[in-house]
């Protein structure tokens, strides 16, 4: 229990009482009867004070909360003593999360519940827990306050932003993937999975033909492959120290998961089954499949997936993997790396090639691409951001840096359902019939 501020000027009016008895004979006379009355009520204050009530706190939240994003906490407190509280109230949030409106003040009648919310933001991914709140109570005449610990631990999960991915699955849910520049392209007569029997075709190989079918029809019938499905799609995902750079405000391992969970979600959709392993400190293996939501089961793989001080070994990591994945599939390796690497990343890559097909992404800083390219473009289509401009199939090409010419803005034509720039005077508009 400590004593307020009126507790303070209570006893600062007694002093100033005091002073005024020397020179007022009646004020020093009635000095030891206010002295008495004041002690007794902070002697009682205190002790009513000390009497803190059972009090229940509850919190409300979700319990899956995307990295860097505000989300809302209610906290509820019931009162079940005969008085009224006040209350400065803190809620003990995680370190690595951000908050806003705390503390909050509230006052509690008695009998009843009041409820408080405030904002969060979390930093990092993983695992995280509140474990309480602290509450400093005022005493009934507000003249000494005090300070209890409420535990109320909940336990949450911070998540990489599927809010943001979830906004690129929508768009590959309605067929707008080709705006990211992620498009279905049917290749006929490729590939190894049958698809159907058409009438044979100029240029189509003899190993098309169906002589059965052709005998039948007494004329020549081809049959037509389509690329192979069910395929497997695997990432090698690097989490050593190199990933704990941070660009844009963002660490390149978020960066890095952002893009396997989109890639992932597209996989799938298309029949194929996805998988990853995790190297650069403690290796992380889940094997390709899909059955049931794969992406979500990503996620709860790779939530509290963090960076680590070790550097990563490319060699070591390609040797692990090619007895884990003895299926051909498709390999992508996710990583950051330096010119001191590529001679180990070369030997890596030379003995996965040998039985998978291989994709390096490579997220070195953009500082470093920036500064060895030539040609620096951007690509800004006004049409994706405000829907109502006049601007609709076009696309600024920002020339950022030009080595050897000027740089600036270029206005192209768009044609979306071919992914196809054309030069904005001479783009193909319709015929027109008289």
């Amino acid at each position: 229990m400590t004593p307020t501020g009126h507790l303070l000027w209570l006893f600062g009016a007694l002093i100033a009482l005091a002073l005024g008895g020397l020179f007022l004979p009646l004020i020093e006379a009635l000095w030891p009867l206010a002295a008495s009355g004041a002690t007794a009520l902070a002697l009682a204050d205190y002790l009513l004070g000390r009497r803190v009530p059972n009090l229940q706190l509850t919190r409300e939240l979700r319990h899956s909360l995307p990295v860097g994003v505000w989300s809302r906490v209610g906290v509820r407190i019931e009162n079940p003593g005969a008085w009224a509280l006040d209350i400065l109230l803190h809620d003990h949030h995680p370190n690595s999360f951000e908050a806003e409106a705390l503390p909050a003040r509230l006052r509690l009648p008695p009998g009843r519940a009041a409820r408080v919310g405030y904002r969060v933001r979390p930093r990092q991914r993983g695992d995280a827990e509140f474990p309480g709140a602290d509450l400093l109570l005022l005493s009934p005449l507000t003249l000494w306050r005090k300070r209890c610990f409420l535990a109320q631990p909940d336990r949450v999960k911070v998540f990489p932003n599927f809010r943001e991915i979830s906004h690129y699955a929508l768009l590959a849910t309605d067929n707008h993937l080709s705006r990211m520049g992620v498009r279905r392209k049917q290749r006929r007569g490729e590939g190894n999975d049958f698809h159907q029997l058409r009438e044979y075709r100029a240029g189509d190989a003899l190993r098309q033909i169906d002589w059965k079918a052709t005998s039948r029809t007494q004329k020549l019938i081809s049959k037509e492959y389509q690329d192979e499905r069910d395929q497997q799609v695997l990432f090698l995902l690097d989490r050593g120290r190199r990933m704990r750079h941070e660009e844009g405000g963002r660490a390149h391992l978020d960066q890095a998961l952002n893009a396997m969970l989109l890639l992932a979600y597209v996989a799938a959709r298309q029949g194929d089954a996805v998988g990853f392993m995790a190297f650069g400190g403690e290796r992380r293996w889940y094997p390709p499949r899909k059955q049931g939501d794969v992406v979500r089961e990503l996620l709860g793989q790779i939530y509290d997936l963090q960076s680590t001080s070790e550097a990563a070994d490319y060699l070591m990591a390609a040797k692990e993997l090619i007895p884990r994945q003895r299926r051909r599939a498709l390999v992508i390796l996710l990583t950051n790396t330096r010119d001191e690497d590529q001679e180990e990343l070369r030997q890596a890559v030379k003995l996965l090639a040998a039985r998978h097909l291989l994709v390096l992404a490579d997220l070195r800083e953009s500082g470093s691409l920036e500064q060895d390219a030539d040609v620096v473009l951007f690509i800004y289509r006004e049409e994706i951001y405000k829907p109502e401009t006049e601007k609709q199939h076009i696309a600024d090409i920002i020339v950022a840096k030009h080595r050897n010419g000027p740089t600036g803005v270029v206005q192209l034509f768009f044609r979306q359902q071919l992914a196809q720039f054309l030069d904005a005077e001479t783009r193909i508009r319709p015929v027109e019939f008289a």
